[in-house]
């Protein structure tokens, strides 16, 4: 019964974006940051600065920035002794996060991505 659920929950969902989301944005946190660089494409700025704009703890909110950095989804600086992140210039890349926000505006898909993300949880 289970298999079958899960089979109807990834049927129909785009492979790149169901992709992205269970290698990538496989935390709440992540969907969250992803979210707030497709609004502000332009910032280039701290995980400390990033978090309170989030509303997000610093600590967890450094951890997931770099692990975004890590898998290519933003992009991480070094600005003397800060390190900074922004979304990479990588057309792709962006094309990619903008059509996950845009689809997560869709209450099916959200449905679909909170499951795959609790599910990638336990």
């Amino acid at each position: 019964m289970e298999q079958d659920l899960i089979g109807r929950l990834m049927a129909d969902m785009d492979p790149d974006l169901l992709e992205f989301l269970r290698a990538k944005v496989n935390s709440f946190v992540k969907w969250n940051l992803i979210s707030f660089f497709y609004e502000n494409p332009h910032t280039t700025d701290t995980a400390a600065n990033i978090a309170r704009y989030a509303g997000r703890n610093v600590e967890t909110t450094r951890a997931e920035l770099a692990e975004l950095a890590a898998d290519g989804v933003l992009v991480e600086n070094r600005l003397g002794d800060m390190i900074v992140y922004s979304l990479p210039n990588d057309p792709q890349v962006r094309d990619l996060v903008r059509r996950f926000v845009e689809a997560s505006e869709d209450r099916d898909f959200r449905v679909k991505a909170i499951y795959h993300i609790i599910r990638g949880m336990r």
